[in-house]
Parts: C-alpha cells; sequence; structure tokens
C-alpha cells in the first residue's frame, strides 16, 4: 500500500517527507492506520547515529492508531481496534519468558536493525528498499507495520491523538516508578531532568504515595510545571550544591529514591550521593555509548543499589492500559506534557525538542 513517511536519509540530516510502498501484512503481522506518533529522544540518537541502525530509514516509535488490517495467525486484535505501539521483542528468551520484554535478549534486533528477524524491510521505494520495522514499527508514517508483540489494544474512549508517547517515553518514566523503585507511600524521591521521562515520573510518584517529590533541572519552566504536576519541591541544578540541598530536605539522610533522566555521567553521580542508606537509583537516561561515571565505592557499601531501567520494567499489554485507566481517573495527566504538531512540521517538532521548547511533541496524521 502507498504511504508517507518522514525518511532520515543521513546522519543527523533534516527529517524528508516522501512516499513509500509498505508490504501487507505477513504471518503475524498487523498494518496499523497512524492518528499519532510521539518524538522521543531515542529518535534523535538514532539519527545521529549514536546507535548504528542504517539509513536511510524511517523512525518513530510512539504511535497510536487504529488497526487497518491483519496477517494470518494474529487474535489480539481486528480491524477497527484502537491501539498503542510500543517496543518489540522476541517472546521466547529467558528475559521475555520472566516478564522481563524490556530486557529481551534479542532487543537489537528486533528493534534497531532495520529489518524483520528474516532480514527484510517492509519499506520500499523506487531506487531500492528502506530500512524500516524501528523498534517493530516505524510509526513515523501514516501507516506503520506491526505485530502483537508491540501493539496493545486500548479503550477507544481515550483520546488516540495524545496516546502515542505511552508506548515509550511516558511508560518509561511512570514505570520506572511504579515497576521498579515502587516507592512506598510517604518515601522521598528525587527525579533528576524534567523533560516528559522525568515529569511522568514526578506524576507516577504522585500516584504512589510519595510525599517528598523534588524535581531538579535547569530549566526554569520546566521546574514550575513540575510543582503543578505534584512535585513537593524543585531545585535548579546550576544554583548551589544539589546533593546537599537534598539532603537538606530530608533530615540531612538523603532521599530514599533517585531517578537520573538527564543522561549527564556527573548527574548520575549526584543521584547516588543523594540516596540515604538503603536507598536505590534508578537510571533511565541513555548516554552516548562508552560514558562512564565515578563513583564512591564506600558510598554504595552502606546499602545503596544503583540498578538501570529500560521502558520502566512494564510488560506493555499490562502497564500502558494501567496507565490510560488512570488518565480517564484525572489521576495521571501526562496530557500536560504534550505540545501536538502536524506531522509535516516534523522537523519544528524536532528542532522545538532540541532546544527546551517543547516537552513531548506529538505528531497527528489527518
Amino acid at each position: 500500500m502507498k504511504i508517507t513517511a518522514a525518511l532520515t536519509e543521513a546522519k543527523g540530516a533534516p527529517f524528508v517527507l516522501a512516499p513509500l510502498e509498505l508490504d501487507e501484512p505477513r504471518h503475524g503481522e498487523i498494518v496499523v492506520r497512524l492518528v499519532s506518533s510521539g518524538v522521543c529522544h531515542t529518535d534523535l540518537i538514532v539519527r545521529d547515529q549514536w546507535f548504528p541502525m542504517p539509513l536511510p530509514a524511517v523512525l518513530g516509535h510512539e504511535g497510536a492508531g487504529i488497526v487497518e488490517a491483519i496477517g494470518d495467525m494474529v487474535t489480539g486484535v481486528v480491524p477497527g481496534d484502537h491501539v498503542v505501539l510500543t517496543f518489540n521483542s522476541c517472546g521466547t528468551c529467558r528475559m521475555c519468558v520472566q516478564a522481563r520484554p524490556a530486557y529481551c535478549l534479542q532487543a537489537f534486533p528486533y528493534n534497531f536493525a532495520g529489518a524483520r528477524p528474516d532480514g527484510s524491510t517492509p519499506l520500499h521505494r523506487k531506487s531500492g528498499d528502506v530500512n524500516g520495522v524501528y523498534f517493530g514499527q516505524s510509526s513515523f508514517a501514516t501507516y506503520a507495520l506491526a505485530n502483537e508483540r508491540n501493539v496493545v489494544k486500548v479503550d477507544p474512549a481515550a483520546p488516540l491523538e495524545l496516546l502515542g508517547p505511552l508506548g515509550c517515553g511516558i511508560q518509561t518514566g511512570a514505570g520506572s516508578v511504579l515497576n521498579s523503585l515502587r516507592p512506598a507511600a510517604g518515601s522521598s524521591i528525587a527525579v533528576f531532568g524534567a523533560g516528559a521521562v522525568g515529569l511522568s515520573a514526578v506524576l507516577a510518584s504522585v500516584v504512589s504515595g510519595c510525599t517528598t517529590i523534588v524535581a531538579i533541572d535547569i530549566n526554569e519552566r520546566r521546574l514550575r510545571l513540575a510543582k503543578e504536576l505534584g512535585a513537593t519541591h524543585v531545585i535548579n541544578g546550576t544554583e548551589g550544591d544539589t546533593v546537599q540541598r537534598l539532603r537538606d530536605l530530608t533530615g540531612g539522610e538523603g532521599v530514599d529514591h533517585s531517578l537520573e533522566a538527564t543522561a549527564v555521567p556527573a548527574v548520575l553521580r549526584q543521584a547516588v550521593d543523594a540516596l540515604n542508606q538503603g536507598g536505590t537509583c534508578g537510571l533511565i537516561g541513555a548516554s552516548e555509548p562508552g560514558s562512564e561515571v565515578a563513583l564512591d565505592t564506600f558510598t554504595l557499601l552502606s546499602g545503596r543499589t544503583v540498578r538501570g531501567i529500560i521502558e520502566g520494567d512494564s510488560v506493555p499489554q499490562v502497564f500502558i492500559p494501567q496507565l490510560v485507566d488512570l488518565y480517564q481517573q484525572g489521576r495521571f495527566p501526562f496530557d500536560r506534557l504534550i505540545t501536538t504538531y502536524a506531522f509535516a512540521d516534523i522537523n519544528r517538532a524536532v528542532e522545538d525538542a532540541e532546544r527546551g521548547d517543547t516537552i513531548k511533541p506529538v505528531l497527528t496524521f489527518d
């Protein structure tokens, strides 16, 4: 079928809208007509080739839309269903069968290879094939080809024009709190980085019943929004000693939990140093491969834990509908993070995000 897609032709190049041909769905595959697609930091670091996905390619991995067609053996959805697209996984490795699909042993080939597991791509143009199947979807397009592992059916009453980011960025921030750290009611948490992921973590901390929620950033507008969304305190990271200020807020002990969402190694050191004894730091910011951080080993000896978190440790088919329920109840207002752009304005959306003017850009399709 004929589609329009935003092509990434070369490293760092702007996105270009182009007509492509999309394969009909094969065994287990699903064609989705996109209603919206979030723009994520991961899209941009792949564009810039921090991750070596082959180019030219169609990126985008926070799609939401309506099932258009299904291949044989698809049982979970039917045409007309409303769905959110999320990350892909094999379903058979030891991590997948333990309900930890974000740590699938085949995660890179299933999400970043630019092709199906058999090496084929469903995207084509007159001059040849185009790399696709990015995160099992390539949702910077009017239609995407996905499969049952990364398609999540959602309530048709929920607004598809907002739901795309639940597939990655928002599920990452919220899941890091609700699934990974699981703070007890009355506990304290510091969130380093008040972008879409960090602010989703702030929202989830409110849901969890944390009574000390501290957002740290260098953007005053984002800090003001963090307060509106439930942060009890905010800290501008350029003003004074952040670690000491966190200790002062917690009676000198430090916080029970911290999340590092900036991808700055020096900030990760702060997030660890700010923990109390027995505290846990979750690392969710994606630094350039090879980045290193120095930690005080004596600090870690006092029962502190540092752990990496991918996609909020979620099982998307379970967690994304839960987030939709919370949103519909008015308890998880992630729509406050979103600014929508027409698909044709994708480069403006990216520029606004890179400047920090927009927290979570979402492309919408007619």
